[in-house]
């Protein structure tokens, strides 16, 4: 899988919100390199599964709006006068 690159903002973001839940929920204070060590892990080890959902939900969706165009597609039609 290719790797994941985040904008820097948004990985110290994250990272700050690793930091605040380990506090949160377990009275830890862990520093910033160790927070960025656990995130790049996570994303290593979990963005495929949640890359994959994600792939998954994008085609059921997509799927869903074909659908509708179909029906929609199909009210269109006019009925056929044969004699």
């Amino acid at each position: 899988m290719i790797p994941i690159k985040l904008p820097k903002e948004q990985k110290d973001e994250m990272i700050e919100e690793l930091q605040s839940f380990f506090y949160e929920e377990r009275g830890e204070e862990i520093g910033t390199i160790a927070a960025e060590r656990l995130l790049d892990h996570m994303m290593h080890r979990f963005a495929p599964y949640i890359y994959n959902q994600a792939v998954r939900d994008a085609k059921a969706a997509v799927n869903e709006k074909l659908s509708q165009v179909e029906d929609e597609l199909y009210a269109l039609e006019r009925p056929v006068n044969r004699r």
